[in-house]
């Protein structure tokens, strides 16, 4: 049953972790965070005017209708890139944005790092430390992409309270299938660390399970045989040493020699 449920917790964390670095790796690589539209409000027949729609990621900006529909451009971080944007807050929110980029970065890299390890991990099971480690950079990686997905919320938060409250304009703003790719990945990579760490716990509880205690390596002397020395000491000399004859046993013998031994024989008488 522990052998089970630990081929199951192998399994599990390899694709709770294969599918955190493909999620991650997606939402990285594409610029679907955030979709944001501004307009006006016809008073006439109080329809909306699109003024500029665009969608943006943590590497670009495409613009899907407004002067600059069909352009997409790549974000600078350290110089303002040419695009025509129709408020200040919009451009501070692409702005803004930009600070989050580096946790997410680094949220991938721990997932890869955590991803081979946790494979060289299950090739060689007796190495049990391989799946703590993993489990660590699992959750490390997680926590990074929260502290990131954090900090890209409350930016466009802050931004978007700023803004001024006009009734002939319109602003709208959600975030994009890139954003919940990343958002899934956070609860895939935190399943795999858990799962990884607890089946180290189990692998380590199976090898102190199966492992003898130091007491069995031990030798026991007996005081019954003199014989046994010779099997747990095989340095010692054959045959083995004889013990000490006790008083008892040298009286006895003593006589028993006296008794067997032969009389004397008669003198013979010389004549005078």
């Amino acid at each position: 049953m522990s052998s089970c449920s630990s081929r199951a917790l192998t399994i599990l964390s390899t694709v709770f972790g294969a599918c955190g670095l493909l999620l991650v790796g997606v939402a990285v690589s594409t610029d679907y965070w955030l979709i944001m539209v501004e307009g006006i409000i016809l008073q006439q027949n109080q329809s909306m005017e699109v003024k500029m729609a665009l969608h943006s990621g943590l590497w670009r900006v495409c613009f899907v209708a407004g002067s600059e529909n069909g352009r997409c451009v790549a974000s600078e971080y350290f110089t303002e890139p040419d695009i025509e944007i129709t408020t200040e807050n919009t451009a501070n929110i692409l702005k803004m944005v930009r600070t989050a980029t580096p946790f997410p970065m680094v949220s991938l890299l721990f997932v890869f790092t955590a991803f081979v390890i946790s494979n060289i991990g299950h090739i060689r099971p007796q190495r049990t430390i391989l799946a703590f480690v993993s489990g660590i950079f699992f959750i490390l990686s997680g926590l990074s992409l929260v502290v990131g997905l954090v900090l890209y919320i409350s930016s466009i938060n802050d931004e978007v309270m700023n803004r001024p409250r006009e009734p002939e304009q319109f602003f709208n703003y959600h975030y994009g299938w890139s954003f919940a790719f990343a958002a899934s990945s956070f609860l895939l990579k935190e399943g795999a660390g858990v799962m990884s760490v607890y089946l180290f716990m189990k692998r380590y509880a199976e090898e102190e399970m199966y492992r003898p205690h130091p007491a069995l390596y031990r030798p026991r002397l007996s005081e019954s045989s003199d014989y046994s020395g010779q099997f747990l000491h095989p340095e010692s000399s054959w045959p083995p040493p004889k013990r000490g004859r006790s008083t008892s046993e040298a009286s006895s013998d003593i006589s028993i020699q006296l008794n067997q031994a032969p009389p004397a024989p008669p003198k013979s008488k010389t004549s005078i």
